[in-house]
C-alpha cells in the first residue's frame, strides 16, 4: 500500500481546540508535483454465515493533492458563491437511504492513513477533521463502512443515490448544510482518479466514500470504491 505525508491541515494544530463555529484557515497552494497520499481504511464484514465472513481490514488508497490555487479569474480569498464558515459536522442525514448518523473525527494514524470509524458501530460516519469541514469552500471528505464484523453498515445503500438527490449535514454552529448529488461513481482501486476525487474546489463540495464491488479473497480487499460527488445548495 502506498502511503505518504499527512494531508494539509486547515484546522488548528494538535495543541489548539477545534473551532465549533466561525473561523479562518490558511490555504496551501498546489505546487509542482505536490501530491500527497490519502488512505481511507474501511472494514469489511466478519460475522455469521455471510459470504463476507473472515475478512480482514480493508483499505482505499489514493493520491490526494493539497489545496490548489483559485481558478483563473478568481482572486485568492474571493468568495465562490454560497459558502459557510468552518464548523464541525455533528450529524449526516440522507433521507433517500434512511441514513441518520452521528459523526466522529478521523485523524491521520501512525501509518500515515486516515483512521476509519470504529468498526463496532454500524451507524457512524467519519470526516477528515484536519481537512475542509462540510460547507466550507473546498472538498470535505466523509467516510463510512459498507459493512462491519456483525452486519451491514451505514453506507450499505450509498450506491442508490442519484444525481439530484439531496442530503444534509447538521453542524455544531447550528446551521444545516444541504448538498445536492452531482454523480455517483464506482472506480477500480487500481485506477482510482485521485485528483478528481480529492483535489481542491472553489465551491463547497463533499465526497462520500465507501468500499464497493466484489470482494477479492486473494487480495483480501474490495475491488472498487464508491464515491458520491456533491456540492452545497
Amino acid at each position: 500500500m502506498a502511503v505518504g505525508p499527512t494531508p494539509p491541515t486547515d484546522s488548528p494544530g494538535p495543541d489548539e481546540p477545534a473551532p465549533a463555529g466561525e473561523g479562518s484557515h490558511t490555504k496551501v497552494m498546489l505546487g509542482a508535483a505536490a501530491i500527497l497520499v490519502l488512505a481511507v481504511s474501511l472494514f469489511g464484514g466478519n460475522g455469521g454465515s455471510s459470504p463476507e465472513a473472515s475478512r480482514p481490514p480493508l483499505a482505499v488508497t489514493a493520491s490526494a493533492p493539497v489545496r490548489s490555487a483559485p481558478p483563473a479569474g478568481q482572486a485568492a480569498g474571493q468568495p465562490a458563491g454560497r459558502q459557510l464558515p468552518r464548523s464541525r459536522p455533528v450529524r449526516l442525514l440522507i433521507p433517500k437511504i434512511s441514513v441518520d448518523a452521528p459523526f466522529t473525527d478521523l485523524a491521520i494514524g501512525p501509518t500515515g492513513r486516515l483512521e476509519p470509524p470504529p468498526a463496532h458501530d454500524t451507524n457512524l460516519v467519519g470526516w477528515h477533521a484536519k481537512g475542509v469541514s462540510p460547507g466550507e469552500p473546498g472538498t470535505a471528505i466523509i467516510a463510512g463502512h459498507v459493512d462491519t464484523a456483525t452486519s451491514a453498515a451505514v453506507f450499505v445503500n450509498l450506491g442508490e443515490l442519484e444525481e439530484g438527490d439531496v442530503f444534509h449535514v447538521d453542524r455544531a454552529d447550528g446551521r444545516r448544510a444541504s448538498f445536492v448529488v452531482d454523480s455517483v461513481e464506482t472506480f477500480e482501486k487500481d485506477n482510482f482518479p485521485s485528483r478528481r476525487v480529492y483535489d481542491d474546489t472553489a465551491r463547497p463540495e463533499v465526497r462520500l466514500i465507501t468500499c464497493a464491488g466484489d470482494y477479492d479473497h486473494t487480495a483480501r480487499d474490495y475491488k472498487d470504491n464508491l464515491v458520491v460527488f456533491a456540492h452545497l445548495l
